[in-house]
């Protein structure tokens, strides 16, 4: 099994020449479409230097049961075709025979905790279908699209956005689980939408509930909060920070107080979804920083777990996760009068009744 630090080191020293990467997915406006990752010049000279690199190791290797020199050529078709194996999860092939496959959604998977998520889930062989705020986001997910199940386009910040996303998904086929990943944090100032929300408030918590409704409801939905969430205000009072000073930090706690809540309030209301939220703790990602304390793989590792695991534990409704122990929430997340509150205030601002 080759180290992810060997396969990195073999496609970055020798890259076959290939033409454009293709993934498939359906565009903002829910018709089918593809985004292009080419090769361009650049990248094309950094692959010969590279290559003359090899060349260059490569001139003082001789084989003796053959009686000549290896040619460079040959050389850089046995390393390109290594390169070109798929990559083996940390699973055994036992566990990965045992383990059925699901279709995974995750939004916010260009990045960070989304993107790790993303990788693993398809490394064990499972479909998942990524997401891209734009399509100029989209090309950072070159390399794991050729082996995802889809890539689909939108801004959750706009409630049009929202809604095209969910149809973009359905078409897709319906879903095992949903890993609602995207987020916002250090917002400098409201940021009001086209919609007229809160920027924050927008992607953090309204984005997450329209998806919940308008996406085909699938076995399992995993909702990602913060410990962050305990802060959170359970008055309701201006939820969309519309006539108090801007406070980044509060809203930020609220949005996570919400997104818990609506988990917590799922898992009764829904008893055949398996509904989870999940603190991934403080980790060095673009949103948590360089200087997080946390650990980066554990942070995104309980997701996958509670996405696809035959665990009777990741088979809980209602718990709210960190690093794979159950941890008790707040305790407005679990006030079935404030995820009523909770739920009628969502409906009013997005439009979308969840029940």
């Amino acid at each position: 099994m080759r180290s992810p630090v060997a396969t990195e080191q073999l496609q970055r020293n020798v890259t076959p020449k290939a033409p454009s990467l293709v993934a498939p997915m359906v565009n903002a406006e829910g018709l089918p479409g593809a985004v292009d990752f080419a090769w361009g010049p650049a990248t094309d000279k950094a692959n010969s230097e590279s290559s003359a690199d090899v060349g260059t190791q490569e001139s003082g290797l001789y084989s003796a049961g053959m009686g000549k020199w290896i040619t460079r050529r040959l050389w850089l078709y046995l390393a390109a075709s290594l390169a070109s194996l798929p990559l083996r999860s940390h699973s055994s092939s036992a566990d990965r025979k045992d383990r059925p496959m699901r279709r995974i959604f995750i939004t916010g998977s260009t990045d960070g905790l989304g993107r790790a998520a993303a990788a693993t889930l398809i490394d064990e062989g499972h479909q998942v279908v990524l997401h891209a705020r734009s399509k100029q986001r989209a090309a950072a997910l070159a390399d794991l699209a050729p082996r995802a199940a889809g890539v689909v386009i939108g801004d959750l910040a706009l409630a049009s956005d929202t809604r095209a996303l969910a149809e973009q998904v359905n078409k897709l086929g319906r879903m095992d689980a949903v890993i609602h990943n995207a987020g916002v944090y250090r917002e400098p100032n409201r940021g009001t939408t086209p919609d007229g929300h809160a920027k924050l408030l927008a992607v953090n918590t309204l984005a997450p509930y329209m998806l919940t409704r308008l996406i085909e409801r699938p076995d399992r939905l995993i909702y990602l909060s913060s410990g962050m969430h305990r802060g959170g205000e359970d008055t309701l009072r201006d939820i969309d920070w519309v006539d108090r000073r801007w406070d980044t930090n509060q809203a930020y706690s609220n949005s996570k107080l919400y997104v818990t809540a609506l988990a917590m309030a799922l898992a009764k209301r829904w008893p055949k979804t398996i509904s989870s939220a999940v603190d991934p703790g403080w980790v060095p990602t673009k949103m948590g920083g360089a200087g997080a304390p946390d650990d980066l793989e554990q942070g995104h590792l309980t997701q996958t777990w509670l996405a696809v695991s035959e665990d009777p534990e990741a088979k809980v409704s209602g718990e709210y996760w960190f690093h794979r122990k159950p941890q008790r929430p707040a305790a407005a997340a679990l006030d079935v009068a404030f995820q009523d509150r909770l739920l009628t205030r969502l409906a009013e601002l997005t439009g979308v009744a969840l029940l």
